[in-house]
């Protein structure tokens, strides 16, 4: 695969605590565009859900998770992602600590949503509440790509609907019973979605069963990952909440072995290491496979770096962290809104002004039938992309 958009990072100026032998750390050349669309998603949801306070989310004060988990993702591509991915961080911590009642709820309403934009092929913005988030994510994606948005539309909707807390409330009791779940529920088809999209990947319909197969590792890596790095935070919230039990595997791993957090933690290393190494090998041979797609190919070398990117970010990140803190610029943005303080950064050349222009065009066409549909009230409530309110600062539009 060759690599664009990413640079490697001198493995002397961080630690991935040994969770990630044999993969680079890689970050995003352009990972600005992921800190305005993850601070737009929370202005969105302020503005149509409701509070955000004590929230921390995708960002980093160095690495923030899509610049380092989907480090070759189109450079015009990273804002929606990362604005779709707060959105579910932002969902992921209502359901977390909610009855399985209101999660079946929240879940039947996200449904609702992906599945008609994923029929019909059409997102509105006359919705209130996620859905009109939802709206949002995918009128900037279809205007980008629509057979590639529809696509992951398709794909969010087959992980609401199978997944997303189903089982959040049910007592496993071991290890082997757990990991099937949460690969599922950390979010396969989602992060699927995120990262096809992203990189313009088209895994074709036969290879779904292979891609499954290939990634299962990483699926397990993953959950390991997530479940030893948030368990602060979700043990601190489950007692918070009076909940019995916590959805992670660091506590199937006590209960099932009768360990202290700090054996189950050791433990869960192990097999994180375990699942690395496999798909490492995995990666290697994957390469070399022409009877492989070069896009399933792509994805799979892909994917190894949503592993470290995944570590690095998880270890010096607000969210897990109650003492870490955003860097000055971030705090800046949240307090004043991304408006006052836009990106810096320039896209060059001409396929970057072409994004540009059209992009341009179909969202003036967008707003200008939802004036006439709806009224000018339309116009006080419609969320442009950053880009294109701030179009000198964060497109060139001269040719170099």
């Amino acid at each position: 695969m060759e690599y664009k958009h990413s640079d490697i990072v001198d493995p002397s100026t961080y630690d991935l605590e040994g969770l990630c032998d044999g993969i680079d750390l890689r970050c995003h050349k352009y990972q600005d565009f992921e800190d305005i669309g993850t601070l737009r998603a929370q202005e969105d949801w302020r503005k149509w859900v409701g509070p955000v306070d004590m929230y921390r989310g995708g960002l980093g004060p160095k690495y923030s998770f899509m610049s380092v988990s989907v480090p070759e993702c189109l450079p015009e591509r990273l804002e929606i992602i990362s604005y779709a991915n707060e959105f579910a961080f932002l969902h992921d911590d209502v359901t977390d600590v909610a009855t399985q009642a209101v999660i079946d709820k929240e879940n039947n309403d996200m449904l609702s949503a992906f599945s008609q934009i994923a029929n019909t092929g059409r997102a509105s913005f006359r919705n209130f509440g996620k859905k009109r988030i939802q709206g949002q994510i995918l009128l900037e994606m279809m205007a980008l790509d629509r057979p590639r948005a529809l696509t992951t539309a398709k794909s969010w909707a087959t992980f609401v609907q199978t997944a997303s807390g189903k089982e959040h409330h049910k007592n496993f009791k071991t290890l082997d019973e757990y990991l099937p779940y949460r690969s599922i529920d950390v979010g396969q088809m989602f992060w699927h979605g995120m990262v096809t999209f992203g990189m313009a990947l088209t895994i074709p319909e036969h290879e779904m069963p292979l891609c499954e197969k290939l990634m299962l590792p990483a699926w397990h890596a993953a959950s390991l990952q997530n479940d030893l790095f948030s368990w602060e935070k979700e043990y601190r919230d489950a007692k918070k909440h009076g909940q019995a039990d916590v959805v992670n595997a660091i506590w199937v791993i006590m209960k099932e072995h009768n360990m202290k957090v700090d054996q189950a933690k050791v433990f869960c290393r192990k097999k994180i290491k375990e699942a690395v190494a496999d798909y490492v090998k995995i990666v290697e041979r994957t390469k070399k496979d022409l009877t492989i797609s070069l896009d399933l190919r792509k994805y799979i070398e892909a994917m190894q770096y949503s592993l470290s990117g995944n570590v690095v970010w998880s270890l010096s990140c607000p969210r897990y962290h109650e003492k870490k803190d955003y860097n000055e610029l971030q705090l800046l943005r949240m307090k004043h809104g991304v408006k006052k303080y836009p990106t810096k950064l320039r896209l060059e050349g001409r396929k970057q002004r072409g994004f540009a222009w059209l992009r341009i065009l179909l969202v003036s066409l967008t707003v200008l039938a939802g004036a006439l549909l709806w009224g000018s009230s339309f116009l006080s409530h419609i969320q442009l992309p950053s880009h294109l309110l701030n179009l000198p600062q964060s497109w060139s539009l001269t040719q170099t």
